[in-house]
């Protein structure tokens, strides 16, 4: 069995609190709620007769809360960078969330670029093209989901636990892993 430690960083509004709503419960809402803080949420899925729980924190994405949400970063197994395709700005500020990992998160924790909002295509500013690339040029992983038509949601949580298990595997000593309790 297996316990890991993902967040969800990114700007406000890109929709950090929906998809892990849309992972945990098959459900989304429509009206935007900002996160004040840090929200958390355990679950627990079985994938090749492993049980792999899950510790996500969903960051706030405002500035003002930066510094609190800096101490969650320790600990973290796997951190997914979101950001919004219709806005070219939440895009740009992605080279800033990866700032803060490398500051304040271990030198190997497991990076996933995450494009939400991937059903207005119509509103789309950001291409799959520019973002793939970008990712391949930081090296990361990239996927773009949705959390209303829950495009990619339960797929990019499984591939990030399906990446650490990996890494876990390869590392002698770190299997069965247990993030450190806040």
């Amino acid at each position: 069995d297996y316990l890991f430690k993902l967040l969800l960083i990114g700007d406000s509004g890109v929709g950090k609190s929906c998809l892990l709503l849309r992972f945990a419960d098959d459900s989304y809402l429509e009206s935007y709620i900002s996160t004040i803080g840090v929200d958390f949420l355990m679950l627990q899925k079985i994938r090749t007769g492993k049980t792999i729980k899950l510790q996500i924190w969903d960051t706030a994405g405002q500035v003002r809360f930066r510094t609190i949400t800096s101490s969650y970063y320790r600990g973290a197994h796997g951190i997914m960078v979101v950001y919004d395709v219709t806005n070219q700005e939440r895009f740009n500020n992605i080279k800033q969330w990866l700032n803060e990992i490398d500051r304040y998160a271990s030198e190997n924790v497991n990076k996933l670029l995450v494009g939400n909002k991937c059903d207005l295509t119509a509103q789309k500013v950001v291409s799959t093209e520019t973002a793939k690339a970008f990712a391949d040029e930081i090296g990361i992983p990239f996927m773009e989901t949705s959390s209303k038509n829950a495009t990619n949601v339960e797929l990019t949580f499984m591939a990030m636990s399906a990446a650490i298990k990996s890494r876990m595997a390869s590392q002698p000593g770190m299997n069965n892993t247990r993030p450190p309790t806040m």
